[in-house]
């Protein structure tokens, strides 16, 4: 299947290792600047150059700001950390590897905010993945843009069991493969809302294993599906538009549809396990595909 074969090729991407300064020479807090250089201490007056200048100038939990705009290099995030740029414009643009990777340890939590992550995809080295996970306890990603890369925008893969990623407030759009592609293999759960995942090959694939929320969000435009679950997983989908794409909910998986639209897909549902409340709209598709079946609340 082309999603899981995207995902293997992810897992042999490059993953560079940062060597961290003294804890002395730490700051909770670290600036990035469009005109400020890796030499400086990173602080609010000499700010760095690069989010990888200032990581090993940043304590573990700490966070690093953006000063004033610009592009601010891919970075690997190996412990505790926050990038927030959520009040000016901080840009990472790459070729030749993911955005950012977070490789972080196991109680870790990590949290994105305000980033555009751009992958250079006209190249022969193209940005393989917006943000790579690879270890880390909870993964926030919130009022974000990723697109253009070769394979995902955001690949969960990390092994740790009752991991948590949430998504919030963001676009993901012109990716090759999966928008969003949950492959976490031990018991991850992901919320994802107010999301537009659009024109990838799948908007949001996952595969066994894996519990989603989604809320409020756009699937439109994916050439292959705009939510699909393999066998084992599992997503609860409420006030969402899935429009406009190859098939709209391909539920090899659970998939159990609340107050949402579903249409102008080629295929409305293709579904072994997809499930409606009954306050859904599937109209205007090619053809509406299969039946969803009457989910059934647990009771109270």
């Amino acid at each position: 299947m082309r999603r899981i074969a995207l995902l293997a090729i992810a897992t042999g991407c490059f993953v560079p290792l940062l060597a961290s300064a003294p804890a002395s020479a730490q700051a909770t807090r670290t600036w990035v600047s469009g005109v400020g250089d890796d030499v400086n201490p990173c602080s609010r007056t000499a700010p760095c150059k690069t989010f990888a200048g200032a990581i090993s100038k940043t304590a573990t939990g700490g966070e690093i700001n953006c000063l004033d705009p610009g592009g601010f290099g891919g970075v690997t995030l190996i412990k505790a950390m926050t990038l927030s740029c959520g009040y000016t414009m901080g840009s990472i643009l790459v070729s030749g590897g993911p955005g950012i990777t977070i490789n972080a340890g196991a109680t870790h939590n990590v949290s994105i905010r305000g980033i555009h992550l751009t992958g250079i995809n006209q190249t022969a080295s193209p940005g393989t993945i917006g943000i790579r996970i690879l270890a880390g306890a909870a993964v926030s990603i919130e009022d974000s843009v990723i697109s253009n890369f070769s394979q995902q925008g955001i690949l969960d893969s990390r092994t740790a069991g009752n991991t948590k990623l949430f998504i919030r407030n963001s676009v993901i759009s012109h990716n090759t493969g999966s928008g969003i592609g949950l492959g976490a293999t031990n018991g991850s759960v992901t919320e994802i809302e107010n999301v537009s995942s659009i024109n990838n090959l799948f908007g949001m694939s996952t595969t066994t294993g894996n519990s989603i929320l989604i809320r409020r969000s756009v699937f439109s435009g994916n050439s292959n599906s705009g939510i699909e679950t393999d066998g084992g997983a599992q997503a609860n989908v409420t006030d969402t538009a899935i429009s406009n794409n190859g098939i709209g909910v391909q539920a090899n998986g659970t998939v159990r549809l609340s107050n949402s639209d579903i249409s102008f897909n080629t295929t409305g549902v293709s579904s072994t396990g997809g499930q409606t409340y009954g306050n859904n709209r599937i109209s205007g598709n090619t053809s509406p595909g299969t039946a969803l079946v009457a989910a059934v609340p647990a009771q109270q």
